[in-house]
This record gives structure tokens, C-alpha cells and sequence, in this order.
């Protein structure tokens, strides 16, 4: 038992004393320490106490990419509260660079009896990825729901912000602005999200602006969703003589505003940037961001909702739940100015 007692401790990242507080049932313990005693408990494969299987229905693996990028420990949060209020334990599971991939947390998560996972933003969303490993997956009777990157190929509930909603409302307040050369930067083609709010881009640059498609692609520019690819899209934007830019993340926002910046531009006199995600990040922005918000709360209850029925054996639809996002303005945009409002004449 000591052994076991140490074992836990270290996972959890606690006292010994408090881990036999916990499997004693004492009081004393707060309910997030109860809460990692019991995960620890899960992931190292020990059998819970009787007084502890009451408290929890099963694990649940919850699988993001990396963490720097704040939307995504955002919806960790709400997801594991939900778990958590719902009588399951969440196990957070992250990917970084050089280190476990998706499949191998897949394969850790199975291993130790998980009873259903959650998918945020992962590969089902490169639309040029193997999506055998999902059908294969459910083929060993996992329940699994995905977040943001929609495929027919996979036979799962999913849950999305509507970009090309999110396009559209963006583009629009541009255009009231008084802009006419709107640039978009995203991030690679391959991801379905991007591939949508290309999509949407384009549309709403045809039906508000005298553009044709071509010429609504040209203004679009794909790199990383990071601060620095930002910068670098809204470099080759700003060549192209557009007075705002769209960005497919608010850290991509942030490198924009940068670029805007290194050329001497004031944002938003000289330049307007529009964010995407309406993260915490946000309360460190300098004008403060006109961003998309993702409905982070709702998306979070109905993917876990979702999965909780698969769990329980009425499957939710195998389909796409879509969420509209919401345009929050704020001081980063404003109407196009005289210095930066000499638009070329489209060709």
C-alpha cells in the first residue's frame, strides 16, 4: 500500500497524507485535489475504492493540440468542468512538438479502459489525413465526438463554429467601415476550418464588393496560426495595398497589428485588424481586438452532452452541430482613412 500511496502521490502531484485523506473518504481534501487523487488513481490502472467508484461514471480522454494558443485550453476548461459536474473524471491529453502524437494518446487512453474521448482541432480536420484510425477506433466500441473540422468520412457527432458565418460577419463590418481592400490571413489549406473560412472570404467579398472569386483569392494568405505568422501573412497583405485584415486566430491578430507597426501604420487609423476566437489573450491587446467569439461554453456542454450519449447508448445524430460565432467590436478597427483608403482599381 505504501508503494501504491507513493505511486498515486507523485501522479497527482500531492502528499502521500493527502492521498490516504482521499481513499479514506476524510474531509479536509478540496474537491480539485479529490478530483486528481482519483484521475491519478485512473491513469496508473488501480481499482477505486467502492466510496470512490460512486463519485465517478468513467474516464474520459480529452485530446488537444498545443496549448499555446489560449482557445484551446479555454474549451479544456469548460469541457472538464462539464465532465467533472456530470460524475466523470477528464483526462487532458496534449500534444506537443517532438512528443506523443495523436495516435499514441489514443492508444494510452484505450489501454487504461477510457469510456469515451473527445477530439479538439486534431486530425480529423487535415482533410488530407487518414481517417481509417476513427473508423477503427469506433470499431473497438470507443465513443468519441470531434470539435472543429468537419468530415463525412467519419461517422461521429461533431461540433463546429460556422467560419463561413464568421467570414461573412467580418468582411460585412469591414465593408460598412469603408473598406474595400480586405485581406484575409489563415492558416494551411489542408485544414477544413481554413478551407471554410476561405470559402466564406471569397463569398461575402462577391456579394459586397465588385470582386470576382479570382480576385478575391488573391487577397487571401495562408501560413501559421501563430503570432509570428501573422506578421508574416499580413506582410504580403499590406504589399498588396489592403486598408484591413482578417486574421483566422487572435495570436495571428497580434502578429498582424505587428506587421501594421514595423511599417509605421497605426492600427486602426492607418490599418484595421479583425481576430478569431475571442481568447484571453485579448485583455493583452493594444488597441483592444475586434475579434469572432467561438461560443466556447455552448460548444463544450453539446460535445460533451453528445458523448455522454453515445456512453449511454442513444447515440446523438452522426452529424455536424454548427454554432454561430459572434462579431465583438472593439478598438482595432475603424473606418477607412483618406492616407490608407486609395484602393488599386480591381483588374
Amino acid at each position: 500500500m505504501n508503494a501504491r500511496l507513493s505511486d498515486i502521490a507523485a501522479q497527482a502531484g500531492v502528499s502521500e497524507a493527502t492521498v490516504s485523506r482521499v481513499l479514506n473518504g476524510k474531509a479536509g481534501v478540496s474537491a480539485a485535489t479529490r478530483q486528481a487523487v482519483v484521475a491519478a488513481m485512473d491513469v496508473l490502472g488501480y481499482e477505486r475504492p467502492p466510496r470512490l467508484r460512486e463519485r465517478s461514471a468513467g474516464l474520459v480522454g480529452l485530446i488537444t493540440p498545443e496549448l499555446s494558443n489560449p482557445i484551446f485550453p479555454a474549451l479544456a476548461q469548460v469541457i472538464e468542468q462539464v465532465l467533472t459536474s456530470r460524475g466523470y473524471t477528464p483526462v487532458l491529453c496534449t500534444q506537443t512538438p517532438g512528443g506523443s502524437t495523436e495516435d499514441q494518446l489514443t492508444e494510452l487512453l484505450v489501454e487504461r479502459g477510457v469510456t469515451g474521448i473527445i477530439f479538439v482541432s486534431g486530425l480529423h480536420a487535415d482533410s488530407t489525413a487518414d481517417m481509417d484510425r476513427y473508423v477503427k477506433l469506433s470499431g473497438r466500441g470507443v465513443p468519441f465526438v470531434m470539435i472543429n473540422g468537419y468530415t463525412e468520412k467519419v461517422s461521429a457527432p461533431f461540433v463546429s463554429t460556422d467560419d463561413r458565418a464568421a467570414m461573412r460577419l467580418a468582411v460585412s463590418h469591414l465593408v460598412e467601415l469603408g473598406h474595400e481592400r480586405i485581406g484575409l490571413a489563415v492558416g494551411p489549406r489542408r485544414f477544413v476550418p481554413v478551407l471554410r473560412k476561405v470559402e466564406g472570404f471569397v463569398q461575402q467579398m462577391r456579394t459586397a464588393l465588385p470582386y470576382t472569386a479570382e480576385q478575391a483569392e488573391e487577397l487571401v494568405q495562408h501560413s501559421l496560426f501563430t503570432v509570428e505568422g501573422g506578421q508574416a501573412a499580413a506582410t504580403a497583405l499590406l504589399d498588396k495595398e489592403c486598408t484591413a485584415i482578417v486574421c483566422a486566430s487572435d495570436l495571428m491578430a497580434f502578429g498582424a497589428v505587428r506587421a501594421a507597426r514595423h511599417r509605421g501604420l497605426a492600427v486602426p487609423a492607418d490599418i484595421s485588424v479583425v481576430g478569431f476566437d475571442d481568447s484571453p489573450l485579448i485583455v493583452f491587446a493594444d488597441p483592444p481586438l475586434t475579434t469572432l467569439r467561438q461560443p466556447v461554453e455552448a460548444m463544450g456542454q453539446a460535445a460533451v452532452n453528445a458523448l455522454l450519449e453515445e456512453i449511454g447508448g442513444t447515440p446523438a445524430p452522426h452529424a455536424e452541430f454548427v454554432f454561430l460565432p459572434e462579431l465583438v467590436v472593439r478598438g482595432s478597427t475603424a473606418a477607412r482613412t483618406a492616407s490608407r483608403g486609395r484602393s488599386r482599381k480591381l483588374s
